[in-house]
């Protein structure tokens, strides 16, 4: 991160990967900290969780199965079942919290640290430690807007999908118009990522949160989009390879050990790289609309997390760091 802010606007896809991970190996020794803390948690939780499911699974499946043979009059198996159904969705739900709650925590970890870095002050894991418990409440009021926009684009989804089969035959034109619909489908998913992380940063940095953290994100990638969109698809592409190789290795006895901590080193360091991609993006919007972020302001403010000044967010709800302050 040694470019001038005014020079970010010109940083292009592979330079945002080049300057987050020139900031990963600067700041070596502190994000390992943060990893080892935060993300590998993240990522042995989430790969777990899929082999669990897969187990919770195959055992209901063959409850179903057998309650089906005997014409579903079986009180035991059929208690059986539904008690396996409760433990699916109570596993699912500590699962979800978990996955959040370090989810959050590494974001507000990283982006404090990069923003710390970036104003000029001292960073140290302990000052991180301080800085995370007193951001995650308002990321986690801004994921929950986000989810809002997620669920509601896939029932609006859902239902284009539903005319789409009720209305289409079995026929080359209707296949292909699924298709369409699916690449749709995945630009849009992918571009509601994209707000969802700018707007992460913008509540961490500045005094929005919340829906006004996804209006921010949304206006700050005017201009950036097809980067912002092309950035987070490289990235997903990894995942989703990740994700493949641990689901056709992972049954494979000790082979299957030894990949899925491959899968895990890979999946931790690729958050890692997410995690720093998403605030170099928002440096990258920043310098693009000529928002110039103010050390001395920055500094104030992740101050003022730890009580070393009063947060700017507090002092003027309506200041912005992006917007130049008039003396008087």
């Amino acid at each position: 991160m040694d470019k001038p802010q005014e020079e970010m606007q010109e940083v292009g896809f592979f330079g945002i990967y080049k300057e987050s991970v020139k900031t990963i190996l600067l700041w070596k020794k502190l994000f390992t900290q943060i990893t080892l803390t935060f993300i590998l948690p993240m990522s042995f939780i989430f790969l777990a969780h899929i082999v669990i499911a897969e187990i919770i699974d195959w055992k209901i499946e063959v409850d179903e199965e057998k309650l089906y043979r005997r014409g579903g009059e079986n009180n035991h198996l059929y208690h059986k079942l539904s008690s396996e159904w409760i433990g699916y969705w109570i596993f699912r739900l500590i699962y979800m919290s978990f996955l959040l709650l370090f989810s959050l925590l590494s974001t507000a970890a990283i982006v404090y640290t990069i923003a710390a870095a970036y104003s000029g002050d001292e960073v140290t894991f302990k000052k991180v430690l301080k800085i995370v418990p007193k951001v995650w409440k308002r990321l986690a009021l801004t994921f929950l807007w986000t989810y809002f926009g997620f669920f509601i684009y896939n029932v609006v989804t859902g239902v284009v999908f539903f005319i789409w089969a009720t209305t289409t035959t079995d026929s080359t034109f209707a296949v292909v118009v699924f298709y369409i619909l699916l690449a749709m489908y995945f630009i849009g998913f992918i571009y509601i990522t994209v707000i969802w992380q700018l707007a992460s940063v913008v509540t961490v940095l500045e005094s929005s949160y919340g829906l006004k953290a996804m209006m921010k994100g949304n206006a700050l990638i005017k201009g950036k989009r097809w980067l912002s969109w092309f950035v987070f698809f490289g990235l997903y592409c990894i995942f989703v390879g990740i994700l493949i190789v641990f689901y056709l290795f992972v049954w494979y006895g000790f082979l299957g050990v030894v990949l899925g901590l491959v899968c895990v080193f890979l999946l931790m360091n690729l958050f890692l790289l997410g995690y720093v991609v998403q605030t170099m993006l928002y440096l990258v919007c920043k310098s693009y609309h000529r928002e110039p972020i103010d050390k001395m302001g920055l500094s104030s403010q992740l101050g003022g997390y730890l009580g070393e000044f009063e947060p700017t967010f507090k002092v003027n709800k309506d200041i912005q760091l992006g917007q130049p302050q008039v003396q008087v």
